[in-house]
């Protein structure tokens, strides 16, 4: 009884002091309700938006008493009160006065007007900006933007959201802002009208929600944002693809604008600019941009692979079953046999380009590795390489190959280099492309985008996603290959990269040197996607160290 007592005095002493505010958010001009309007503390990290008829209610007991509550949305002036005035509001109507629109007279003759395209294009479904409203309240309701910048007036013509996924049974509803820059960070915003969306998924055409914002006459010059966010808690999920180590801009609430240096969002817009005008970020890029460098747009390989016959072909493939895995796998060709593997979250399909061509000079496997493609995986522990080089001699054992050439792509190179280890007399030549003996061997912001991956994945606790954990576990912890264990693979081996590759540059020469009969190959300007780049060069190579 005492213990009930207690959490009587403890409920009662919560409410005592739980300061609720309800009220509805009105036009003073028109008289009619605002929908969605942002509520909230000035610089803090939580807040909440009002429904499609203005009305809110927000705890004042979470905030500073120090700082005002703001009310903002576009179109109209900012709204400011201190907490305890705010407190008298409880029930009313709050009116927000109409902003005077300013409306720039725009001389460009339309013949010096050109189409252009600014932003981030790629359609990859393996970096995501993920919206996932039973996450964390103040990141649902957080906002992202991204940088643009232009030397002359450009006339905005359409916003592009590439979508890769989306879950959701009623429309979600968005919202769209341009910001003004100062100090580097987004602003104020510079639209005279709210642009809100109902998102479907009908709405959204090979990847890409397109918005056509050609009649709301923006014009934009020097610095700007464009930034996103959801208004309304929705049951589903949708995810946005992202570009690696671009430079992308996040806020909780009213909270400040930050860097995010890992990725951005694939926001690009379509615009009408001076014919004798460029984009100074987007058009013209640095040759030291490591945006272009390390993380090239991989979406139209992406579209191509999914459409090739590799990695579901009935005829080729079949499926070997180990007590912990099945193993999928497809063989083309006839001759010397000369296995593939692919990288992380990959598959068979990855080869799409490589498989037409080896396949005329040798008996081709390309494998599915264990958790991925569709090779399953029956254990629960974390995953290494010399698991899946172990796979390997027990496929190669089924398939009667005694010694076979390897080529290992990214983590299939990493299995190489174990195989080589472990199996020397049953590897002929080995050639690994973008390849590591070890984590550090990686570029430092991207192990740091994939440790933040894995966080992220363990706070939200989703079934779904622990294949995807274990694969980033695994890169963020193995390889553990010394330079000693290097030293004693003596078969013939082709060490490739790109001289943009993930892989640092100094790592792959290092390899390289410390295997005995090693050859080493950096191909100029060429990332960490040398089968989807460079393939006819990468293909050559190949049959050339394979065949002499």
């Amino acid at each position: 009884m005492k213990k009930l007592t207690i959490l009587l005095l403890s409920f009662v002493a919560v409410s005592f002091h739980a300061q609720v505010i309800s009220a509805t958010v009105f036009s003073k001009d028109e008289n009619k309700p605002i929908p969605y309007v942002k509520v909230g503390a000035e610089k803090e990290k939580t807040g909440v938006i009002s429904d499609e008829n203005g009305r809110f209610s927000i705890d004042l007991s979470n905030f500073n008493s120090t700082k005002p509550i703001l009310i903002e949305v576009p179109g109209y002036e900012k709204y400011s009160q201190s907490v305890q005035n705010f407190k008298n509001l409880d029930g009313q109507k709050i009116f927000l006065k109409e902003k005077v629109k300013n409306i720039d007279e725009v001389k460009i003759k339309p013949k010096k007007l050109v189409d252009k395209n600014w932003g981030v294009n790629t359609k990859t479904k393996s970096v995501m900006y993920s919206v996932n409203p039973d996450f964390k309240n103040e990141n649902f309701l957080g906002e992202t933007a991204l940088e643009f910048n232009t030397s002359r007036k450009s006339k905005i013509k359409n916003i592009n959201l590439n979508i890769s996924s989306y879950t959701s049974d009623q429309p979600v509803i968005m919202r769209y802002s341009i910001y003004s820059e100062k100090n580097g960070f987004p602003d104020k915003n510079i639209l005279d009208e709210e642009i809100t969306v109902e998102l479907t998924k009908d709405m959204i055409k090979d990847g890409t929600f397109t918005l056509d914002v050609n009649d709301r006459n923006i014009w934009v010059q020097g610095k700007f944002f464009v930034g996103i966010q959801f208004l309304k808690r929705f049951q589903g999920r949708i995810t946005i693809s992202a570009a690696l180590f671009r430079t992308g801009y996040i806020r909780e609430f009213y909270g400040d604008w930050k860097k995010m240096t890992i990725a951005a969002p694939a926001i690009n817009i379509d615009v009408k600019v001076d014919k004798n005008g460029k984009n100074t970020k987007d058009e013209v890029r640095d040759n030291n941009d490591k945006v272009s460098m390390l993380a090239p747009d991989l979406s139209q390989y992406n579209m191509e692979s999914e459409n090739s016959i590799y990695g579901k072909n009935d005829v080729a493939g079949n499926t070997l079953k180990l007590n912990d895995t099945e193993l999928y796998y497809e063989t083309y060709g006839e001759g010397e046999p000369l296995v593939l593997l692919h990288g992380n979250g990959g598959s068979i399909k990855e080869f799409y380009k490589q498989i037409p061509e080896l396949s005329k000079q040798f008996k081709v496997i390309a494998v599915d590795t264990r958790a991925q493609g569709k090779s399953k995986d029956f254990t629960k522990g974390e995953l290494n390489y010399k698991i899946f080089a172990d796979d390997l001699k027990n496929l190669m054992d089924h398939l009667n190959i005694p010694k076979a050439y390897i080529l290992g792509w990214s983590d299939g190179g990493n299995t190489g280099l174990e195989f080589a280890l472990k199996y020397p007399q049953n590897l002929n030549k080995l050639i690994i492309i973008g390849a590591n003996a070890f984590p550090e061997g990686v570029d430092d912001d991207l192990l740091k985008n994939f440790k933040s991956k894995v966080h992220i994945m363990q706070l939200a606790n989703q079934p779904e996603n622990e294949t995807e954990k274990r694969l980033l576990n695994l890169m963020l912890k193995e390889p553990n290959i010394s330079k000693k264990s290097l030293h004693q693979i003596q078969n013939p081996t082709l060490v490739l990269a790109g001289e943009n590759d993930v892989i640092k540059k100094e790592h792959t020469e290092m390899i390289a040197r410390e295997i005995p009969n090693a050859k080493l190959k950096i191909y100029p300007k060429a990332s960490h996607y040398l089968p989807f780049e460079i393939a006819e060069d990468l293909n050559k190579d190949v049959i050339d160290f394979l065949k002499n």
